[in-house]
């Protein structure tokens, strides 16, 4: 049953990061349906506001956690005086329930027990319904069931601005199907080794008629990375490393044909537009953290990893169990990725590949 009187005005305080932010968007829908006379205040992390911040009739209030006290303190200023129906307070660290401690809200709705930590249930006076074996955006999604609301469909709609389109137009040309590699997570235990990328990409354009291009930001490790999988290749890539922007990102994933990549934010901006995920996971369980709309394309070796790091079964670990082992993603075979990215190509001549 939605609430009634419906809320007039809500926050939410999910700051970061890529892939989270990108789940928090479907949520925007499901309450703009519900609420639709509402007021939307979102406070966002600096970086992740480049990729949210133009959502239409939205109020952002951006956090820059690089500043320390004075990015709590400018959040605070910002809503200094204001008071909303409902906080939704979806982000469980330390530094994201003393930001909210700014929010004033007669209803603060956090996470079940199980999910808080970091005194997050000192800040909510609500919580979201208690489960298990959820995907992060479905968990995400249930921060609406406290106010009568369902979300019973997902959908992004993310804006691509013109020039960000063109620009994609102009660095993926032609009409064979492109591969795009984002090789690194900012958690580098998740990263797959350059040799097993390069190998890939070789095969997509030698064996199967793609081309190839590298993306990623512009940090050192994506660099290095990008460098050595270069190195390994028989064949030449594009190199786009650390020359986009989020939205131009998102439309090159928009225009290629795959994207591969570890669990890492790219893999969910891609998944937002509808671009196929080969994604990999060993560190990270799919079902919870994988391309929420296809994993068919993803090599799963978290059982592996499971066994061998933990020596249990996966059903036996607590759901969400991240197995950040050195050497953990070394479980992952290139002929793993390989036979995925093969199946992919006959779905996609086939014309199969939306499930």
């Amino acid at each position: 049953m939605i609430a009634a009187p419906p809320p007039a005005s809500i926050c939410l305080l999910r700051t970061s990061a890529l892939g989270d932010v990108t789940h928090v968007v479907p949520l925007i829908h499901t309450l703009r349906g519900g609420f639709p006379q509402a007021r939307l205040t979102w406070i966002v992390g600096k970086l992740e506001y480049k990729l949210v911040g133009d959502l239409p009739d939205i109020e952002f209030v951006v956090f820059d956690k690089s500043l320390g006290l004075e990015g709590l303190r400018t959040v605070r200023l910002a809503l200094e005086g204001r008071r909303f129906d409902v906080l939704l307070h979806m982000q469980v660290a330390l530094r994201a329930n003393v930001l909210s401690l700014g929010v004033h809200a007669r209803r603060r709705i956090g996470y079940d027990h199980a999910r808080a930590k970091d005194l997050h249930g000192l800040t909510v006076n609500e919580r979201i319904p208690a489960r298990s074996g959820e995907h992060v955006l479905d968990a995400i999604g249930s921060f609406a069931e406290p106010l009568g609301l369902r979300q019973t469909s997902v959908r992004w709609d993310l804006p691509i601005p013109v020039e960000a389109a063109a620009w994609a137009a102009d660095q993926l040309p032609g009409d064979a199907p492109w591969l795009l590699i984002n090789a690194a997570s900012s958690h580098g235990v998740r990263n797959w080794f350059a040799a097993g990328y390069a190998a890939v990409a070789d095969h997509a354009q030698q064996a199967l008629g793609w081309r190839v291009a590298l993306t990623g930001g512009p940090s050192k490790l994506e660099r290095h990375l990008g460098d050595a999988i270069h190195t390994h290749m028989r064949s030449t890539p594009a190199d786009l490393i650390g020359r986009d922007t989020l939205k131009r990102a998102l439309a090159l994933y928009q225009r290629a044909a795959a994207l591969l990549t570890p669990d890492a934010g790219p893999m969910h901006m891609a998944n937002a537009v509808g671009t196929p995920i080969i994604g990999l996971h060993a560190a990270s369980n799919p079902a919870r953290s994988g391309p929420y709309s296809d994993r068919r394309w993803c090599v799963n070796r978290y059982a592996a990893a499971a066994h061998k790091f933990m020596g249990r079964a996966v059903e036996d670990l607590p759901w969400g169990t991240k197995i950040e082992r050195p050497g953990v993603m070394d479980l992952i075979h290139i002929d793993d990725v390989i036979e995925r990215l093969e199946a992919l190509d006959q779905a996609r001549r086939h014309g199969l590949l939306r499930s």
